[in-house]
Protein backbone atom coordinates (compact mmCIF):
# COMPACT_ATOMS: atom_id res chain seq x y z
CA UNK A 1 0.00 0.00 0.00
CA UNK A 2 3.00 2.56 0.89
CA UNK A 3 4.76 1.95 -2.04
CA UNK A 4 1.86 1.98 -4.43
CA UNK A 5 0.97 5.70 -2.24
CA UNK A 6 4.44 6.99 -2.87
CA UNK A 7 4.18 6.26 -6.63
CA UNK A 8 0.44 8.04 -6.90
CA UNK A 9 2.11 11.11 -4.69
CA UNK A 10 5.30 11.69 -6.64
CA UNK A 11 3.97 13.54 -9.37
CA UNK A 12 1.34 15.54 -7.28
CA UNK A 13 4.76 17.03 -4.97
CA UNK A 14 6.54 17.84 -8.52
CA UNK A 15 3.80 20.44 -9.20
CA UNK A 16 3.65 21.92 -5.72
CA UNK A 17 7.42 22.79 -5.56
CA UNK A 18 8.12 26.59 -6.09
CA UNK A 19 4.73 27.45 -4.15
CA UNK A 20 4.74 29.87 -1.21
CA UNK A 21 1.62 28.14 0.68
CA UNK A 22 -0.40 25.11 0.13
CA UNK A 23 -4.53 25.95 -2.00
CA UNK A 24 -6.72 23.90 -1.72
CA UNK A 25 -6.77 22.42 -5.24
CA UNK A 26 -3.24 21.66 -4.67
CA UNK A 27 -4.73 19.65 -1.23
CA UNK A 28 -7.38 18.10 -3.14
CA UNK A 29 -4.86 16.95 -6.04
CA UNK A 30 -3.31 14.87 -3.44
CA UNK A 31 -6.54 14.15 -1.47
CA UNK A 32 -7.71 12.31 -4.58
CA UNK A 33 -4.55 10.17 -4.98
CA UNK A 34 -4.53 8.90 -1.09
CA UNK A 35 -7.72 8.32 -1.24
CA UNK A 36 -7.64 5.71 -4.39
CA UNK A 37 -4.61 4.24 -2.75
CA UNK A 38 -6.09 3.54 0.67
CA UNK A 39 -9.22 2.16 -0.89
CA UNK A 40 -6.88 0.14 -3.13
CA UNK A 41 -5.79 -1.27 0.14
CA UNK A 42 -9.01 -2.23 1.24
CA UNK A 43 -9.16 0.06 4.13
CA UNK A 44 -12.81 1.11 5.04
CA UNK A 45 -14.43 3.89 3.01
CA UNK A 46 -15.34 5.77 6.69
CA UNK A 47 -11.74 5.44 7.63
CA UNK A 48 -10.83 7.00 4.42
CA UNK A 49 -13.09 9.69 4.77
CA UNK A 50 -11.85 10.31 8.06
CA UNK A 51 -7.96 10.42 7.06
CA UNK A 52 -8.95 12.92 4.11
CA UNK A 53 -10.71 14.97 6.19
CA UNK A 54 -7.92 15.65 8.90
CA UNK A 55 -4.74 15.91 5.92
CA UNK A 56 -7.19 18.51 4.28
CA UNK A 57 -7.90 20.62 7.70
CA UNK A 58 -3.68 20.52 8.35
CA UNK A 59 -2.85 21.50 5.11
CA UNK A 60 -5.22 23.83 3.45
CA UNK A 61 -3.49 27.25 3.95
CA UNK A 62 -0.47 25.81 5.58
CA UNK A 63 2.68 28.19 5.17
CA UNK A 64 5.29 26.42 3.99
CA UNK A 65 8.40 25.82 6.34
CA UNK A 66 11.75 27.76 5.07
CA UNK A 67 14.08 25.14 2.96
CA UNK A 68 11.15 23.12 2.77
CA UNK A 69 8.95 22.30 -0.36
CA UNK A 70 5.45 22.23 -0.27
CA UNK A 71 5.52 18.79 -1.60
CA UNK A 72 7.71 17.66 1.68
CA UNK A 73 5.31 19.57 3.82
CA UNK A 74 2.26 17.15 2.40
CA UNK A 75 4.34 14.27 3.04
CA UNK A 76 4.95 15.41 6.45
CA UNK A 77 1.38 16.13 7.04
CA UNK A 78 0.20 12.55 5.49
CA UNK A 79 2.95 10.47 7.27
CA UNK A 80 1.84 12.65 10.87
CA UNK A 81 -2.15 11.51 9.66
CA UNK A 82 -0.65 8.03 8.68
CA UNK A 83 0.73 7.42 11.92
CA UNK A 84 -1.66 8.68 14.05
CA UNK A 85 -4.43 6.64 12.13
CA UNK A 86 -2.26 3.07 13.00
CA UNK A 87 -2.08 3.99 16.65
CA UNK A 88 0.97 6.25 17.21
CA UNK A 89 -0.62 9.44 17.87
CA UNK A 90 -1.04 11.57 21.13
CA UNK A 91 -0.31 10.20 24.85
CA UNK A 92 -4.76 10.35 25.45
CA UNK A 93 -4.89 8.28 21.90
CA UNK A 94 -1.99 5.56 23.27
CA UNK A 95 -3.62 5.95 26.55
CA UNK A 96 -7.01 5.16 25.34
CA UNK A 97 -6.17 2.05 23.38
CA UNK A 98 -4.22 0.60 26.29
CA UNK A 99 -5.52 -3.10 27.46
CA UNK A 100 -8.21 -2.69 30.19
CA UNK A 101 -7.79 -3.79 33.83
CA UNK A 102 -9.99 -5.24 36.12
CA UNK A 103 -10.65 -6.92 39.71
CA UNK A 104 -7.44 -9.27 39.60
CA UNK A 105 -7.50 -12.01 37.77
CA UNK A 106 -8.92 -10.07 35.07
CA UNK A 107 -9.62 -12.61 31.76
CA UNK A 108 -8.30 -11.99 28.50
CA UNK A 109 -10.14 -13.85 25.66
CA UNK A 110 -8.09 -14.86 22.78
CA UNK A 111 -10.47 -15.50 19.69
CA UNK A 112 -9.58 -15.85 16.13
CA UNK A 113 -9.29 -17.97 12.74
CA UNK A 114 -7.27 -21.69 12.77
CA UNK A 115 -3.23 -20.31 11.92
CA UNK A 116 -4.05 -16.93 12.98
CA UNK A 117 -1.64 -16.39 15.15
CA UNK A 118 -3.46 -16.57 18.51
CA UNK A 119 -1.15 -18.71 20.47
CA UNK A 120 2.18 -17.17 19.45
CA UNK A 121 0.04 -13.46 20.28
CA UNK A 122 -0.86 -14.53 23.68
CA UNK A 123 2.55 -15.36 24.98
CA UNK A 124 4.00 -11.70 23.23
CA UNK A 125 0.90 -9.87 24.51
CA UNK A 126 1.57 -11.88 28.18
CA UNK A 127 5.10 -11.32 28.36
CA UNK A 128 4.71 -7.50 27.40
CA UNK A 129 1.88 -7.34 30.40
CA UNK A 130 4.90 -9.09 32.49
CA UNK A 131 7.91 -7.10 31.30
CA UNK A 132 6.46 -3.72 31.08
CA UNK A 133 3.46 -3.23 33.61
CA UNK A 134 4.70 -5.98 36.16
CA UNK A 135 2.07 -7.85 35.84
CA UNK A 136 1.85 -11.67 37.16
CA UNK A 137 -0.01 -13.39 34.10
CA UNK A 138 -1.37 -16.98 33.72
CA UNK A 139 -1.77 -18.28 29.99
CA UNK A 140 -4.28 -21.27 29.85
CA UNK A 141 -4.68 -22.98 26.75
CA UNK A 142 -8.61 -23.88 25.69
CA UNK A 143 -7.40 -25.35 22.06
CA UNK A 144 -8.19 -29.16 22.89
CA UNK A 145 -8.67 -29.52 19.29
CA UNK A 146 -5.44 -28.18 17.03
CA UNK A 147 -2.64 -31.08 17.67
CA UNK A 148 -0.07 -30.18 20.30
CA UNK A 149 -1.73 -26.61 20.70
CA UNK A 150 -1.58 -26.69 24.21
CA UNK A 151 2.29 -28.32 24.65
CA UNK A 152 2.96 -25.00 22.50
CA UNK A 153 1.32 -22.91 24.75
CA UNK A 154 3.51 -24.53 27.51
CA UNK A 155 6.43 -24.38 25.36
CA UNK A 156 6.05 -20.39 24.79
CA UNK A 157 5.55 -19.82 28.24
CA UNK A 158 9.05 -21.37 29.44
CA UNK A 159 10.84 -19.52 26.57
CA UNK A 160 8.94 -16.09 27.94
CA UNK A 161 9.30 -17.02 31.62
CA UNK A 162 5.24 -16.77 32.20
CA UNK A 163 3.29 -19.31 33.86
CA UNK A 164 0.87 -21.59 31.93
CA UNK A 165 -1.91 -23.48 33.35
CA UNK A 166 -0.89 -27.22 33.45
CA UNK A 167 -2.58 -29.53 30.93
CA UNK A 168 -5.07 -31.92 32.26
CA UNK A 169 -5.82 -34.25 29.49
CA UNK A 170 -9.44 -35.06 28.16
CA UNK A 171 -10.42 -31.64 29.57
CA UNK A 172 -13.27 -29.72 27.95
CA UNK A 173 -12.40 -25.87 27.22
CA UNK A 174 -15.04 -24.62 29.93
CA UNK A 175 -13.95 -26.93 32.97
CA UNK A 176 -10.58 -25.50 31.75
CA UNK A 177 -11.87 -21.71 31.70
CA UNK A 178 -12.88 -22.59 35.10
CA UNK A 179 -9.88 -24.46 36.61
CA UNK A 180 -7.72 -21.75 35.15
CA UNK A 181 -9.71 -18.44 36.70
CA UNK A 182 -9.63 -20.92 40.18
CA UNK A 183 -5.58 -21.36 39.88
CA UNK A 184 -5.52 -17.47 39.09
CA UNK A 185 -7.28 -16.18 42.33
CA UNK A 186 -5.07 -19.10 44.67
CA UNK A 187 -2.04 -18.00 43.11
CA UNK A 188 -2.61 -13.97 43.07
CA UNK A 189 -2.09 -13.41 39.33
CA UNK A 190 -3.32 -10.12 38.09
CA UNK A 191 -4.20 -11.13 34.42
CA UNK A 192 -5.38 -14.79 33.13
CA UNK A 193 -5.30 -15.16 29.19
CA UNK A 194 -7.53 -17.62 28.10
CA UNK A 195 -6.24 -19.17 24.50
CA UNK A 196 -8.91 -20.55 22.53
CA UNK A 197 -9.24 -23.08 19.56
CA UNK A 198 -9.71 -20.94 15.93
CA UNK A 199 -12.76 -20.97 14.59
CA UNK A 200 -15.26 -19.97 11.65
CA UNK A 201 -18.28 -17.98 12.53
CA UNK A 202 -20.19 -20.71 10.44
CA UNK A 203 -19.41 -23.75 12.99
CA UNK A 204 -22.20 -23.33 15.63
CA UNK A 205 -20.37 -25.98 17.91
CA UNK A 206 -17.70 -23.98 18.80
CA UNK A 207 -19.18 -20.97 18.16
CA UNK A 208 -21.83 -21.81 21.12
CA UNK A 209 -18.80 -23.04 23.07
CA UNK A 210 -16.75 -19.64 23.24
CA UNK A 211 -20.02 -18.45 23.83
CA UNK A 212 -19.92 -20.69 27.23
CA UNK A 213 -16.76 -20.53 28.03
CA UNK A 214 -17.20 -16.18 27.35
CA UNK A 215 -20.24 -16.37 30.19
CA UNK A 216 -18.29 -18.18 32.52
CA UNK A 217 -14.88 -16.15 32.14
CA UNK A 218 -16.62 -12.60 31.74
CA UNK A 219 -13.40 -11.08 30.28
CA UNK A 220 -11.83 -7.85 30.79
CA UNK A 221 -11.27 -7.83 26.89
CA UNK A 222 -11.99 -9.76 24.26
CA UNK A 223 -9.30 -9.56 21.34
CA UNK A 224 -9.65 -10.64 17.91
CA UNK A 225 -6.02 -12.36 16.02
CA UNK A 226 -6.74 -11.71 12.68
CA UNK A 227 -4.01 -11.91 9.31
CA UNK A 228 -3.00 -8.51 8.18
CA UNK A 229 -4.09 -9.01 4.82
CA UNK A 230 -7.62 -9.93 5.74
CA UNK A 231 -8.44 -6.71 5.45
CA UNK A 232 -12.66 -5.43 6.00
CA UNK A 233 -13.59 -8.96 6.10
CA UNK A 234 -12.08 -8.76 9.70
CA UNK A 235 -15.17 -6.73 11.17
Amino acid sequence: MFDSLSDKLGNVFTKLRGKGSLSENDVMAVSREIRVALLEADVALPVVKDFIASVKDKAVGEKVIKGVNPGQQVVKIVHDELVKMLGGGTEADKKAQELKLGTPPSPYLMVGLQGSGKTTSTAKIAKMLSDKQKKKVLMASLDVYRPAAQEQLKILGEQTGVETLPVIEGQKPVDITKRALEEARKGGFDIVMLDTAGRLSIDEDLMNEVESVKKIAQPVETLLVADAMTGQDAV
